[in-house]
């Protein structure tokens, strides 16, 4: 009875206690339950987010790490133009291959017999003289003050030639005897915070300095060790960074570009009876932009830079037709990384590039360079441009600047030469908004100067520079579409134009030339702020072919009045004088004229005859090719074709943009713009056997808003056409600054005169003049 009483007792005890306890225990299960659910759903969630919402993203980081991919370049267009008479293309801008040479270090048996032997081949004695010349110069800039004339001679004596032949043979074994490189640069984009945390880490070869991470393998004897403490921050995997980090010198370039001939020399060792002696050399294709033609066009084509992207010209405004797109190569690798050579591949093509073909005409555009480079050295002018169209279809038949530079080396431009100024000269240089940049006036009244650019060595020495070319990179411009200028009287025929079109005027019509023209009258003073006045005297009685043969300024200032402002300013609207042409060039600027509403008088009369504004010089040409061709306004064009990688051919064709004027009107012009050069002050751009019209330019230029006058401050012009019966060419010469006149008749007339005359010749267009 005792034991199941007892018996009885603990089993109500214990499911007493159970029951006092279910609460707590139900309260335990419910939360465990509840977080486990929380816990799965948060799980799920993450897993559709991974697996279904970024599948793409994860599927192409697992593809990247699967796979390998290549890209295979496509081949860059060319830009080519024709001769008129052959309708033979040439090329200014095409794609070349030179072998690279490289070494294998540690496949090289003899560095020394193989490096007495490449370098006869390899070295050219005028880059290492020119280094030798920048080592001198470097030299030169820290020499302490107080070395007598010996140390300084001693310090300065340059290599002979064989000394430097010497030295690029040692050259050339040290690089082909190092199995090992002395250093590596790991990492260039670590934030800042990074590159302190491996300093902090201290290891052995491993360095920071200016942002950048190196590596210095002899000095790291425990490569996998390293790699293991900096892989992760560096995200570069161990094993790969270990190999790295032993730094074997598997290649090393030993000159790239090689020409032909010497390419196939080495060939020959490289098969030749001792070609063991050889192995661990190598060759490799290397394409690059090369401009056959050099200077010629080259402010219209541009160049390439080292990323093969197009700059200025041609070059940059097609650079999306002329790169093409790069094709795809896609190759599995295994699980280190090795590429599978069997299995599956993808290789999608690369489209090549676009060859563009210019309306240029390769002679005239040779002729009428040389004709430019002659004349601005015999003029003395800062600068000069020529532009030549067809009129009757807006095609641009040349465009020569000069100074130029040369496609092929456009890095020369940049090149600097010490100068070295007397304490006075220094005291008169002018700061500019750039530290350290100055101007230096060799005619503070004609505005004659050169940048100049101020160092300071290591010393403490103060240098000064400027550029080889005294422009610099200014010879890239395009300045034909891209640099506005005040035209002057060239823009008379202009204003001419739309008086006669208007019917306000005729040639015939007369003006009482007596004297100065008073515009802007002040009521406060009686008087007349200012006055129009001629360059050459006043000429009575005179009708409008002479106001416009001889330039006269009064004249043209009646003509405004004549025609007001409203109906000038839609004139210069219609000729195309506030817009952009879009001639093929991403470069081109357009002019400033002001709104007439706000033209003073003043400002109406300077208008008439191209001052207080500005255009450009396709602006102008395109305006003269409307007002002799039979009052059309082409659209001015340089890409006769673009032919794509496909075969397909897009051709320009000649397009009118709006008619301007009356035929008659520009039939009236023509007469009047042949008797300017016949009778009046364009005489100089007379040409043998042949009529031709055109006007005469000269406009001020200005310092400190204050109009300059005198020998080497204007800015010359001459715009004129041929033959007088059925224009074939428009010509625009511009001289900026000539120093032997100050004139447009004494400079860019007869320059005009040169260029008409070769033209004629060139197309056998038969005299219609007699001497």
């Amino acid at each position: 009875m005792f034991n199941r009483r007892r018996s009885h007792n603990s089993s109500y005890s214990r499911t007493h206690r159970a029951s006092s306890r279910s609460p707590i225990s139900i309260n335990k299960i419910t939360f465990l339950t509840i977080a486990m659910g929380f816990i799965s759903a948060i799980i799920l969630m993450r897993l559709f987010q991974l697996q279904v919402l970024a599948h793409d993203h994860y599927q192409n980081i697992a593809t990247q790490s699967q796979y390998g991919f290549g890209e295979l370049p496509a081949q860059r267009g060319e830009i080519l133009i024709r001769d008129h008479h052959g309708d033979e293309e040439f090329l200014l801008a095409t794609n070349t291959t030179l072998n690279l040479l490289y070494a294998d270090p540690a496949l090289i048996k003899d560095p020394s017999y193989v490096s007495r032997t490449l370098a006869p081949l390899l070295f050219d004695l005028e880059t290492a003289r020119a280094t030798e010349n920048e080592r001198l110069n470097d030299i030169a800039k820290n020499l302490a003050p107080d070395l007598t004339e010996e140390e300084r001679n001693n310090l300065l004596k340059a290599a002979t030639d064989d000394e430097l032949a010497s030295q690029f043979q040692q050259e050339l074994y040290d690089k082909i005897s190092a199995k090992k490189r002395p250093q590596l640069t790991l990492r260039d984009d670590l934030p800042e915070e990074t590159l302190a945390e491996i300093t902090r880490l201290g290891l052995p070869g491993i360095a920071v300095s200016e942002g950048l991470l190196y590596a210095y393998p002899p000095q790291i004897s425990n490569p996998a060790s390293v790699a293991e403490s900096l892989s992760a921050l560096v995200e570069i995997p161990s094993k790969r960074l270990a190999q790295l980090l032993k730094g074997e010198n598997r290649y090393v370039v030993l000159k790239k570009k090689l020409q032909p001939a010497v390419s196939e020399q080495i060939i020959d060792y490289m098969e030749g009876e001792q070609a063991e002696l050889f192995h661990g050399l190598g060759m490799q294709e290397e394409y690059f932009r090369f401009y056959p033609e050099g200077s010629l066009a080259a402010n219209l084509v541009g160049y390439t830079d080292h990323r093969n992207i197009g700059q200025y010209g041609i070059e940059s405004s097609f650079n999306t037709a002329l790169q093409g797109v790069a094709g795809k190569l896609q190759t599995k690798r295994d699980s280190i990384g090795r590429q599978i050579t069997v299995g599956e591949s993808v290789l999608s093509q690369a489209v090549d590039g676009a060859d563009v073909l210019l309306t240029i005409d390769r002679s005239v555009q040779l002729k009428i360079e040389k004709i430019l480079k002659e004349d601005t050295l015999r003029y003395n002018a800062d600068s000069g441009q020529i532009l030549v169209m067809n009129p009757q279809t807006g095609a641009i038949i040349a465009a020569a600047h000069y100074p130029s530079f040369n496609p092929n080396s456009y890095g020369d431009v940049f090149g600097k030469t010490e100068i070295f100024f007397t304490p006075e000269e220094i005291e008169n240089l002018y700061e500019t908004d750039d530290e350290d940049v100055f101007r230096f006036y060799t005619n503070a009244i004609t505005l004659d100067y050169y940048t100049v650019f101020k160092e300071i060595d290591d010393d403490g020495n103060t240098h000064f520079f400027r550029y080889e070319n005294f422009v610099g990179p200014e010879v890239y411009h395009n300045k034909i579409v891209s640099w506005p200028y005040e035209p002057g009287s060239v823009f008379k025929t202009v204003a001419m134009a739309i008086a006669i079109d208007d019917g306000d005027l005729t040639p015939n019509s007369t003006y009482n030339d007596y004297g100065p023209v008073g515009v802007d009258f002040n009521k406060y003073t009686g008087k007349y702020d200012f006055e129009i006045k001629n360059s050459e005297g006043y000429y009575g009685l005179v009708n409008m072919t002479t106001v416009l043969g001889k330039s006269l300024n009064t004249g043209m200032t009646y003509l405004a009045k004549t025609i007001g402002p409203a109906l000038f300013y839609n004139y210069i609207e219609k000729f195309g004088f506030l817009d952009r042409t879009d001639i093929e060039f991403d470069s081109e600027t357009t002019g400033k004229i002001r709104y007439f509403e706000d033209w003073t008088e003043s400002e109406l009369a300077t208008t008439s005859f191209g001052q207080g504004m500005t255009v450009t010089m396709i602006q102008l040409v395109n305006a003269y090719s409307a007002i002799i061709n039979g009052g059309v306004l082409m659209q001015p064009y340089i890409v006769a074709e673009i032919r794509h990688d496909d075969g397909t051919v897009t051709t320009t064709e000649p397009h009118e943009i709006r008619r301007v004027i009356s035929e008659d009107t520009s039939n009236k012009m023509v007469a009047m713009l042949k008797e300017s050069v016949e009778t009046g002050v364009a005489n100089n751009a007379q040409v043998p056997y042949h009529y031709v019209g055109g006007k005469t330019g000269t406009s001020q230029t200005y310092k400190h808003g204050r109009a300059l006058s005198g020998v080497g401050t204007t800015i010359t012009s001459f715009a004129g056409f041929g033959p007088v019966n059925n224009p074939q060419f428009v010509i625009l010469v511009k001289y900026d600054r000539p120093k032997a006149s100050e004139w447009g008749s004494s400079t860019a007339a007869p320059t005009f005169k040169r260029v008409a005359e070769y033209l004629f010749n060139y197309y056998n267009i038969p005299p219609d003049k007699d001497l």
